[in-house]
């Protein structure tokens, strides 16, 4: 359930308190192992407040996908695509070293794999989607272009969090920067 800031205020801490545990059992266990039973005893609410608001676990972590997806598409929204790949590429390292351990988990975990490519695609969508570069590629070229560009942010933000951060963050950002802007740069060119 979508907050909107018009709902009674228990309802709204019932909401949070369904976030901040489901956040926290994310953190501690495989999504897999997670329980209705158990988020309703650490929210401190009892199994039916939770089914009012959500019918299963899946669509409450559609919705913090969702959440950490809109926050990102804040961030960019005034972005043109290829002209602001390096100001997209920092933008979602910085808004991803932000949102806490419980999305590292969803974007480094292989169980979140489903979940985390319905948010590439709502981002892709509406960044990639807009570009006018872009929409003269055919489907084939589109969606070899996004895969490059997603899989290779995406891996090196998993890669950075499983070794621990070591690198600074403005150095990751480079790396990524110049392989995404010379791999789209090329492969534009060439159609």
């Amino acid at each position: 359930m979508k907050i909107t800031g018009y709902e009674d205020l228990r309802v709204q801490r019932t909401i949070n308190s369904i976030y901040q545990s489901f956040e926290e059992l994310v953190c501690e266990k495989d999504y897999a192992k997670i329980t209705v039973t158990e988020l309703a005893k650490r929210a401190q609410i009892n199994k039916k407040t939770f089914y009012r608001y959500y019918e299963t676990l899946d669509d409450l972590l559609a919705e913090l996908q969702a959440r950490y997806a809109e926050g990102y598409l804040k961030e960019i929204e005034d972005y043109q695509y290829p002209q602001d790949l390096e100001k997209s590429v920092a933008a979602f390292f910085e808004y991803s070293t932000k949102q806490g351990e419980a999305f590292d988990r969803i974007t480094t975990s292989t169980n979140y794999t489903g979940i985390r490519q319905q948010m590439v695609n709502q981002v892709m969508s509406k960044t990639w989607g807009q570009s006018s570069a872009f929409n003269r590629l055919n489907d084939w070229e589109k969606k070899v272009l996004l895969e490059f560009i997603q899989q290779t942010g995406l891996t090196i933000y998993q890669e950075w969090i499983r070794e621990g951060r070591q690198q600074p963050l403005d150095n990751l950002i480079s790396e990524a920067q110049t392989l995404m802007r010379g791999g789209v740069d090329n492969y534009l060119k060439s159609k």
